[in-house]
């Protein structure tokens, strides 16, 4: 699933390529796509200018004219790349934005498990989905006093607290291991549990490896690719994630990989240790 470095460099990506084009026409293959009327959604969109696209968490935000947005979650292998109106249709596209220059914006989606949703701008950040999510991982949202205080009530394991998006936004299975290798927590350690220091930790880790995972274009380890349709470049660098039997660059030991509330999880058995 794209995460927030992944979601953000396809954000980076549509503002170059789709900005500022006018929509002719949207061509709805599978209607599923669209929460709500997909007619409506057709006939509101038709004539409308993107305007800016922003991000919030792992959800992308379409910004038009005469104050209508577009919210939609990419889920598992949703992505949107650019093609010139005439070129064969891919297998798995499933919505069409055609634009009044020739270019059309792309949604593919092998999964179908993505979503999309037009919504009032001034509307947007009321939506349940949006409302629910927690602070951006950045120095001027992410307090590191209010992730204290959040985590001292969460007595659940750390792993699964992190993915819960209420906690920080936009972090997913392997930005959690990842952040928890750098601040040596064991992935099972209870986040009430946590001491002073390891939430210091933590919360660093937190918006220093995902502002690397931004710059290095995202993680590709299936299918993701950014809308320029290549491939992320931060699988290099993962310390934990993926690499089960390979030795920790920090002291050697193998990677494990075991099951943490239902999720595959990459940790290392001597630096993250229970305390």
């Amino acid at each position: 699933m794209p995460e927030l470095p992944e979601v953000e460099t396809v954000r980076q990506g549509l503002r170059q390529l789709v900005l500022n084009k006018k929509i002719r026409n949207v061509i709805v293959l599978y209607p599923k796509i669209i929460n709500g009327d997909t007619n409506i959604f057709i006939e509101t969109l038709e004539g409308l200018t993107i305007k800016e696209i922003k991000r919030r968490g792992k959800y992308l935000i379409f910004n038009f004219n005469e104050d209508i947005s577009m919210v939609s979650h990419l889920r598992m292998e949703g992505k949107y790349f650019v093609r010139q109106a005439g070129d064969e249709v891919e297998k798995h596209t499933h919505i069409i934005f055609e634009f009044t220059d020739g270019k059309q914006l792309r949604y593919n989606d092998v999964r179908k498990f993505g979503r999309m949703e037009l919504v009032k701008t001034d509307k947007v950040a009321d939506l349940k989905c949006l409302k629910k999510l927690g602070p951006e991982p950045t120095k001027s949202d992410f307090s590191v006093e209010d992730f204290a205080d959040k985590l001292k009530k969460k007595n659940k394991m750390i792993k699964p607290a992190l993915l819960d998006q209420n906690l920080v936004a936009g972090l997913g299975n392997i930005y959690v291991d990842e952040v928890l290798w750098m601040s040596k927590i064991n992935p099972e350690t209870i986040a009430s549990h946590l001491s002073k220091n390891e939430i210091e930790a933590l919360h660093d880790a937190i918006i220093t490896e995902l502002a690397k995972a931004v710059k290095a274009g995202g993680t590709t380890i299936r299918s993701y690719t950014n809308a320029f349709e290549n491939s992320g470049l931060f699988q290099f660098e993962l310390n934990a994630y993926g690499r089960t039997g390979e030795p920790c660059r920090r002291c050697g030991t193998l990677i494990k990989k075991i099951v943490v509330a239902q999720r595959g999880t990459h940790y290392c058995p001597s630096c993250q240790k229970v305390e």
